[in-house]
C-alpha cells in the first residue's frame, strides 16, 4: 500500500484524515455537502499510515450519523471492479469497519450492504467478521451457501476452507453453519474445522529451529542461515543462547559479537545485552559503526532492550551522537532518565521535529519522555506535533504529554480530544477537559450513554459526572 496523501492540517479534509476532534467539530459547522464529500473521501481512501493499529472507523461512523449521511459512496467503492483485482485488506477494511459500526447503531442499510458484500466481495472474511458481531442468526445462516460456494469441492478447496475456518477472527458464523443439517453446509464446515485442528496439531509436532542439546555454534549457524534466507531471527536466537550457553561459552559469544558473521554477531549482541554483560556496551558502540546495516541496526535494537543503570549512564554519553545510536540513547533517557536529562530529551525532541518532521518514528518515545519528565518548556513543540502529525497514536501521546506540561491543555486541546478517533485520547480528554465549557458537559453525557464507547473512556467519564463528581 502506498503512503496516503494527507491534506494540510488546517483544512477540513486534513483534520478528518488525521482523526482529530476538530475534524468532527468543523464538519458539523461546514456546509453538509462539503462535509460529506470530505468524509466519503477518507472512508474510501484510507488515510492511515498504519491501518492495522490506528483507529478511524468509529470516528467516521459517528460523523455519518451526525450528518445523516448515506452510504452510496461506500457502496460504489465496494462494488468497484478493482475489488477483485486489488484484494489487499487495506483497500476495503476501513469501509467495512465503518459499516459495522453503523449497523451496531441500527442502520439497516449498512447491515444489508455488509451482507451483500460478504456474499460477493473479495474481502468477504472481513465483512463476515463484522456481521458476526452485529447480525442475527437468521442473517448469518443466509450467508452459508454463498460463502461456502467460494470453495470448490476439491482437495484444494477443502484445504482453503479449512484455513478460512481456522484463521477467522469471529467463529460464530462457522459454529452456526456447523450445526446446519444440510450436507453441503454442516458436514463441510465440520470437516473443515476438524482438518484445521489437525493441521495445527501437525505444526506443533514438527517445530522448526533449535532443539535441546544444540551447541552455541549451532545456534549461531541457525541465525546465519535464517538471515541468508531473508529472515532476521536475532532475538529468538539470543533466547536459544540463554538456554544452551554456559559460563565457559562467554569468550566465544563475545568474539562472535565483535567479529562474527552477521547473523551470529546480531544474536550475540542481543544475548549479551539481555544478560547485561559488562562488555556489551563497548561491543554495541563498535557494532553501531559497522558497514553492515543489519549489524548496526541490531546493535541499536540490543541497546534499547537494556534496562540497567549502566545503559542509562552510557546513554548520557551517546545522546549527542548524530547517528541512530545517538537517537536511541535520547530515547533511553526519555524512558528511563531523570530530571537531569531533561535538556537532552528536549533537544532531541526539537531536533527530531526540525530534521524529520512531525511523523518521525523516534518522536514517540521523546514525546512520552517530555511528559514523564514534566518538561514545561516543551509545550510549544508538543502542540506543533499534536496539530501536524498524521499519526493518531502519536497525537494521543502528545495529548498525554501536554496534559502533564501545558496549563492550557484543559481548556484547549483537551476539549477537541473528546471527539478524537483514538479511545485512549478520548480517555485523557475525559479526565482533563474543563467542564465549564458547555460543549464538554454535553459531550461527556453523550459518551457515557453511547454503547459503542470503550469501557476505559466511560470509566473516565463517570469520574467526572458520577455521584461523587462535581456537578456539570
Amino acid at each position: 500500500m502506498f503512503d496516503p496523501f494527507i491534506a494540510p492540517s488546517g483544512t477540513l479534509l486534513g483534520l478528518l484524515q488525521r482523526g482529530r476532534g476538530d475534524g468532527t467539530l468543523h464538519a458539523l459547522a461546514a456546509p453538509r455537502p462539503e462535509a460529506l464529500a470530505a468524509l466519503n473521501h477518507c472512508v474510501v481512501s484510507d488515510p492511515r499510515h498504519d491501518w492495522q493499529v490506528e483507529n478511524r472507523s468509529l470516528y467516521y461512523a459517528r460523523l455519518y450519523l451526525d450528518l445523516d449521511g448515506g452510504i452510496e459512496e461506500i457502496e460504489r467503492h465496494l462494488g468497484d471492479p478493482d475489488d477483485h483485482t486489488d484484494t489487499d485488506d487495506s483497500r476495503t477494511g476501513l469501509a467495512l469497519s465503518v459499516l459495522g459500526h453503523l449497523a451496531s447503531y441500527g442502520r439497516d442499510d449498512a447491515l444489508a450492504l455488509l451482507r451483500r458484500y460478504a456474499a460477493t466481495g473479495a474481502n468477504w472474511a472481513w465483512a463476515l467478521d463484522e456481521l458476526a458481531l452485529r447480525d442475527d442468526d437468521a442473517g448469518l445462516r443466509s450467508l452459508a451457501l454463498p460463502v461456502l460456494g467460494r470453495f470448490p469441492a476439491t482437495e484444494e478447496g477443502a484445504a482453503e476452507l479449512a484455513a478460512a475456518v481456522r484463521d477467522s477472527f469471529e467463529p460464530r458464523p462457522w459454529r452456526l453453519w456447523a450445526d446446519d443439517p444440510r450436507e453441503a453446509v454442516g458436514a463441510r464446515v465440520r470437516a473443515a474445522t476438524e482438518q484445521g485442528s489437525f493441521d495445527r496439531w501437525q505444526r506443533q509436532m514438527r517445530p522448526g529451529g533449535p532443539r535441546p542439546g544444540w551447541s552455541v555454534q549451532a545456534v549461531f549457524d541457525w541465525a546465519q542461515q535464517a538471515l541468508e534466507r531473508g529472515s532476521e531471527l536475532h532475538v529468538p536466537a539470543a533466547r536459544c543462547l540463554s538456554a544452551v550457553a554456559g559460563p565457559e561459552d562467554r569468550p566465544q559469544i563475545i568474539e562472535a559479537a565483535r567479529d562474527g558473521a552477521e547473523g551470529a554477531r546480531c544474536a550475540a549482541l542481543h544475548y549479551l545485552a539481555e544478560a547485561a554483560d559488562p562488555a556489551v556496551l563497548d561491543l554495541i558502540e563498535s557494532a553501531a559503526l559497522s558497514p553492515s546495516r543489519t549489524v548496526a541496526d541490531a546493535a541499536v535494537a540490543a541497546f534499547e532492550r537494556m534496562a540497567g543503570d549502566d545503559a542509562v549512564e552510557r546513554a548520557r554519553r551517546w545522546a549527542r551522537r548524530p547517528d541512530a545510536l545517538g537517537a536511541s540513547a535520547a530515547g533511553i533517557l526519555a524512558c528511563r532518565g531523570t530530571a537531569q536529562d531533561a535538556p537532552q530529551v528536549l533537544g532531541a525532541l526539537r531536533e527530531a521535529v526540525r530534521g524529520d518532521g512531525p511523523d518521525a518514528p523516534r518522536l514517540w518515545t521523546l514525546v512520552d519522555g517530555t511528559g514523564r519528565l514534566g518538561i514545561a518548556c516543551a509545550a510549544p513543540v508538543l502542540r506543533h506535533v499534536y496539530r501536524e502529525t498524521s499519526s493518531s497514536h502519536l497525537r494521543g501521546r502528545a495529548a498525554r504529554a501536554l496534559a502533564a506540561t501545558d496549563p492550557t491543555f484543559a481548556t484547549g486541546f483537551a476539549v477537541e480530544c473528546l471527539w478524537d478517533c483514538e479511545e485512549t485520547t478520548r480517555e485523557v480528554a475525559a479526565l482533563h477537559a474543563e467542564t465549564g465549557d458547555i460543549r464538554v458537559a454535553e459531550r461527556l453525557r453523550r459518551l457515557a450513554a453511547d454503547p459503542a464507547e470503550e469501557a476505559e473512556v466511560q470509566t473516565a467519564v463517570r469520574s467526572r459526572i458520577g455521584p461523587d463528581a462535581p456537578a456539570l
